[in-house]
């Protein structure tokens, strides 16, 4: 079968559906990623065909770092969300039709499900949603985006206000889809209460996170299967440079300390308040900088301090004794899947909720929002993850996340749903997803 995958935000956002979309042309099948410029590359090295949607994300939080900063503790974020996805949705109905073309499934990840759902609508092609995070309410854990403080109140609060988030979320995604995206493909406005109908809440969905971080709730419509995260395996191409090597192996596993794409208006004074924790721990550290969240510029001794810009998860987190991140989605399966205890300092988004389910499975102390991070409070967050119940804890959680298979559980979801054949043969010509 000919598949389309639709997907923005940053890398995090992207990976999952490229490991996916593997997993399926392992399985025989033609596949397409539509997503930003940004992440083209990473599309096509791995060789699967690549289509533009725009949402480059990336670029968002370098003009506007201290919106982004100041989470979602008045909402700022919201209101800029919607300006910004107006900006973005102009070209999403052709890009889409273009991305579209020839496909037989289409699979919609995030905030794109409903371009996905639209173009399945004016196409006549069955779609799938998929999500990286929880969206449906539940009894059994809060709702996405909420404060940190909201993420321990009792099953029938969740339930309520996991509601109420999810018609917050459609009133930011709603002005560009029904000012932009439907009147562009010739579709109706979708309803006021659009998520809240039938056909969004029993359609087929796959959520690509772990069953163990977070429990599966009864409450769920059938069609729904949460299969474990989509691990993107390193490439065999990339290998660690000597002096990393050198420093690994001239000491006891170092802290992991890394943010991803979240980055800080004062990256030299952030990276100041890290490096002093560190010290005051008298731990060793690699110093992941990524996209300017730390600052490669800070005076550090070489002999406790690596920095580096980045490297692949899979392989450096199971070399550490713990890791300090932002939380996101990725980021937290893949320290979890180390057997590694985390120190999560969340800025906004789902980063609170991962902070809380860490915690609450005993592999993190309580999260440490970034606002109001010190080295005082950051370097004793330290020490208690890698006091020996937590590594413990850790340990045993990262081997039962192992265990799991997160894309070939998708795929059989896939299969039972009737959403794809039992079996097929694979092809022999080119997996590239070719137009009808």
């Amino acid at each position: 079968m000919r598949i389309a995958i639709f997907t923005i935000g940053t890398e995090g956002d992207v990976r999952p559906l490229v490991a996916l979309a593997l997993g399926l042309q392992q399985a025989g099948h033609q596949v397409r990623i539509a997503t930003d410029p940004s992440c083209a590359d990473l599309v096509r090295e791995n060789d699967i065909e690549y289509a533009c949607l725009n949402g480059d994300f990336l670029a968002w939080m370098r003009s506007d770092q201290r919106t982004m900063e100041r989470g979602l503790a008045s909402f700022a974020i919201m209101a800029e969300a919607r300006r910004r996805l107006l900006a973005m949705a102009v070209d999403w109905a052709e890009q889409g039709r273009a991305a579209a073309q020839g496909a037989d499934l289409l699979i919609g990840n995030g905030m794109v499900y409903y371009l996905t759902a639209s173009l399945g609508e004016r196409l006549g092609v069955p779609v799938v949603e998929s999500q990286l995070m929880p969206t449906l309410p539940s009894h059994t854990s809060p709702p996405l985006p909420l404060p940190q403080w909201m993420y321990r109140l009792p099953g029938f609060a969740n339930k309520a206000l996991g509601h109420a988030a999810r018609l917050l979320v459609w009133k930011t995604l709603k002005p560009a889809y029904n000012e932009i995206v439907r009147p562009a493909l010739g579709l109706p406005p979708y309803p006021r209460f659009a998520p809240f109908q039938a056909q969004f809440l029993n359609h087929p969905r796959l959520f690509g996170f772990s069953p163990t971080l977070i429990e599966p709730s009864a409450s769920w419509p059938e069609q729904t299967r949460v299969t474990g995260p989509w691990y993107l395996e390193s490439r065999d191409t990339w290998q660690p440079s000597e002096a990393l090597m050198q420093f690994l192996e001239s000491g006891p596993p170092p802290i992991y300390v890394g943010f991803g794409s979240m980055m800080h208006h004062d990256a030299a004074g952030f990276t100041d308040t890290i490096l002093g924790a560190v010290k005051m721990t008298g731990k060793r550290a690699v110093l992941a900088t990524g996209w300017g969240g730390l600052s490669e510029k800070a005076d550090f001794d070489a002999s406790t301090i690596f920095a580096l810009e980045r490297a692949p998860h899979d392989w450096l987190l199971p070399r550490m004794a713990l890791a300090v991140h932002h939380g996101g989605a990725g980021t937290t399966a893949a320290a979890a899947r180390a057997g590694i205890p985390s120190v999560v300092t969340p800025v906004f988004g789902d980063q609170p909720f991962w902070a809380a389910r860490l915690e609450h499975l005993g592999v993190a102390p309580r999260a440490l929002p970034r606002e109001k991070l010190t080295a005082e409070l950051l370097a004793s967050a330290i020490l208690a993850a890698n006091a020996p119940q937590m590594r413990a804890a850790a340990r045993k959680l990262g081997e039962e996340l192992r265990a799991e298979q997160g894309v070939e559980s998708a795929i059989d979801a896939l299969r039972t749903w009737g959403l794809l054949p039992s079996s097929i043969t694979i092809p022999q010509s080119s997996s590239r997803l070719k137009s009808a």
